[in-house]
């Protein structure tokens, strides 16, 4: 039964304006959308056609995945019910709004799950910015697989259609860095029906309309940016799909879990084959099973995006959790996303792989409306705190040549140079920065966003637009490393580039009477960084005046190239050899490093730089790191972590370990998630605290016994 027979729906009315993607203006109200059983009675609903499950806390917001997508079916003229963080110890959240008509449509969430609950140590983390008062412990380890699992024990023949990040970017086999050791593709040990990976919007409407229209799970699988399993009697799909050139085989998972050479080649074809307009169908033998990944889901047009983003969101979270402050929503709740997708490449990043590399961007009236709407809400400060998204200087910046962008295979349109076809105009994006300024009750528009500084260089009116306007004392930027092959394995500018793009800034900030900085980020342990390289950073720093106080720990994040790095010790995309640092120490040392003028520092730089032989380094000399006695504050550490160490030796407890960076979360659905280096903001620890049993530590995941797990619930 379509949507509009449904007693109770919420029809059209005969003047509203049909919006791109089949969405009809003025259907959605300025509603959330039901959490309960009870609020879907009250919309006079029986039944609805699909139960969104997400591990965040439900924010009627367009940076909150669960939100958008919420709205998005809404509009289409769908009945959905969300179940936000259930508790996963049994079926009965499923079982909320009783047997939707439709499907199931889970996520774990903005961030993979892992990365949300463990940091780059495997300690667990204090909060999740996710969750109402950043409590932690309200979702599971591998949140999708448990999510999909209790899906199917609510209601056995409903369709289960998993989605977002931690779906995305596990849709293969994939190296899992908390169980260190390749996992089968998420859709075997989730057993959902199909995943949805990457932006989601054109494949979610169109497996929900599918099925409305009576079509079957099979039937759904020849759509762009679906994943599916074949059984052991079906054949192995070959020859061209339905808008593709053909079908590649990926090396099949007994080979990549044991041989890193096919798991680099894997690695390799995977990212070749990541432009929507000339990507192949990939298949991936699983045993008796395989994966087959169609190609992504088309880049979304201006006005598409428009309709996506002009819909009528609340812009809060959900009413039922009262005066709980939700971390991420606090962040974004007067930022703007005015485009998404990333050209960069950056290995260590997975933004490219999910959002696509191919920029989509507002129009620049959807843009002030939204902004306008801000403006106008009760309570507004006055500041919008970021216009922009996964970049903020990237906004309607495509290929010249759409006939080339259709062809190409290049993974960075900016390394090792800028592509002379890249349109790097910054003009566009200077015109909506100096309209919303003008916008009645803005009073300023920051830029919270990262600037890429070697396209930033380019348009010098855009840099002083910048620091006159739009930084409030601090610009983001991410030069991550000095080291030559250190930035052509992370696809980096030289480090040069910073110097020079620091001294402009600060420069323009002169120009119009502010004393302005860069907040530069680097990143400790990258493959091909050791403690040589991380020293030279080191010294960098210091004959700069660089002190960064917000710097990153790496963490390999499933699918992207640098966690094949790390986990084979090769370049997948060159077959050489790369300096991996693996152990806890290492990865101290090099993080002290990045950090030496901290006085608590003193003895990890000290052991670091005896073990290099860079002794020349410690005393008064100009480009020593340290002196040469230990300040009192690294007595003060070392004597606390020998009480902790003695406390933990006679409790039996887990240390919890602190946060790598105090960096907070970007604009748009899935930017968190895309940034695997970045650690969420301190905060105190919830009410929810892990289970403990027999004198250990319990993770999240209700039985285990300790450590991060990799077992399903």
């Amino acid at each position: 039964m379509p949507p509009s027979a449904l007693p109770g729906s919420s029809q059209p009315s005969p003047a509203a304006d049909p919006l791109p993607l089949g969405l009809v203006a003025g259907r959605c109200a300025l509603a959330p959308l039901p959490t309960s059983r009870a609020a879907m009675e009250a919309r006079g609903w029986d039944t609805v056609d699909v139960v969104l499950v997400t591990g965040d806390a439900y924010v009627d917001h367009p940076a909150f995945a669960n939100g958008l997508i919420a709205r998005l079916l809404e509009a289409a003229g769908f009945r959905v019910g969300v179940v936000a963080q259930p508790e996963w110890n049994s079926c009965l959240p499923w079982r909320e709004f009783g047997r939707p008509r439709l499907c199931f449509a889970v996520s774990a969430g903005n961030m993979d799950s892992m990365i949300n609950h463990y940091t780059a140590n495997r300690k667990v983390r204090n909060d999740d910015a996710y969750s109402p008062d950043g409590a932690i412990g309200r979702r599971p380890d591998r949140a999708t697989l448990a999510y999909c699992q209790r899906a199917r024990e609510a209601f056995p023949g409903v369709p289960v259609v998993a989605g977002g990040v931690e779906a995305s970017l596990r849709r293969i086999a994939h190296y899992d860095y908390w169980s260190d050791k390749v996992r089968r593709s998420i859709l075997l040990d989730a057993k959902a029906d199909l995943v949805g990976y990457g932006m989601g919007e054109r494949t979610v409407l169109a497996i929900v309309r599918g099925l409305d229209a009576g079509r079957t799970i099979r039937d759904l699988r020849d759509l762009r940016g679906v994943a599916y399993r074949l059984g052991a009697s079906e054949p192995i799909p070959s020859g061209p799909g339905s808008g593709w050139p053909g079908t590649l085989e990926l090396p099949p998972f007994d080979a990549v879990a044991t041989d890193p050479l096919a798991f680099c080649e894997m690695t390799r074809v995977a990212h070749l084959e990541t432009n929507p307009h000339n990507a192949r169908r990939l298949v991936q033998r699983h045993g008796r099973e395989a994966v087959v990944v169609n190609p992504p889901a088309l880049p979304l047009e201006e006005a598409e995006m428009d309709a996506v983003y002009g819909l009528p969101f609340t812009r809060l979270p959900h009413p039922a959790y009262g005066t709980a402050r939700i971390p991420a929503f606090e962040v974004v709740e007067t930022s703007v996303q005015i485009m998404r997708g990333c050209f960069g490449g950056c290995t260590f990043c997975s933004i490219t792989a999910h959002e696509g590399r191919i920029i989509q961007s507002r129009s620049r009236e959807s843009i002030i409306a939204e902004i306008t709407t801000i403006a106008g809400r009760p309570g507004f400060s006055g500041t919008i705190s970021d216009i922009g998204g996964p970049t903020a200087n990237m906004y309607t910046m495509r290929c010249s040549r759409p006939d080339v962008e259709a062809k190409c295979r290049r993974l960075s349109c900016v390394h090792p140079t800028i592509c002379k076809l890249l349109d790097t105009n910054h003009a566009p994006l200077r015109a909506v920065m100096r309209e919303a300024r003008t916008v009645p009750g803005v009073k300023r528009v920051l830029v919270a966003s990262g600037v890429r500084m070697d396209l930033a260089r380019r348009d010098p009116e855009y840099l002083a637009e910048l620091a006159a306007h739009h930084v409030g004392g601090h610009l983001k930027v991410a030069p991550e490393h000095t080291d030559p092959e250190v930035l052509r394995l992370m696809k980096k500018p030289a480090a040069d580039d910073y110097v020079e793009f620091d001294r402009a800034f600060q420069a323009a900030s002169r120009r119009v009477g502010k004393k302005q900085y860069t907040v530069p980020y680097f990143i400790a342990a990258h493959p091909g960084s050791g403690l040589e390289e991380m020293i030279e950073l080191a010294v960098f720093l210091k004959r700069n005046g660089y002190k960064p106080d917000q710097v990153q720990d790496f963490i390999p994040s499933p699918f992207d190239i640098a966690a094949c790095m790390y986990h084979t010790g090769r370049d997948p995309m060159t077959g050489q050899p790369v300096k991996i640092a693996r152990g806890l120490r290492d990865r101290r040392q090099q993080r002290a490093l990045l950090q030496f003028f901290k006085p608590e520092n003193w003895f990890e730089v000290k052991r670091a730089l005896e073990e290099a032989g860079r002794r020349d380094l410690i005393g008064g000399g100009c480009d020593c790191l340290i002196p040469a006695a230990p300040p009192r504050e690294a007595l003060d550490r070392r004597r606390r972590e020998a009480t902790r160490a003695l406390r933990e030796a006679v409790s039996g407890d887990h240390i919890r370990g602190g946060p790598e960076r105090t960096d907070t979360p970007r604009s748009g659905p899935a930017d968190v998630a895309a940034q695997p280096a970045a650690e969420a903001s301190p905060r105190p620890p919830g009410r929810r605290h892990r289970q403990r049993r027999s004198g250990r530590s319990v993770g999240y995941r209700p039985g285990r016994t300790g450590g991060t797990g990799s077992g399903n619930p």
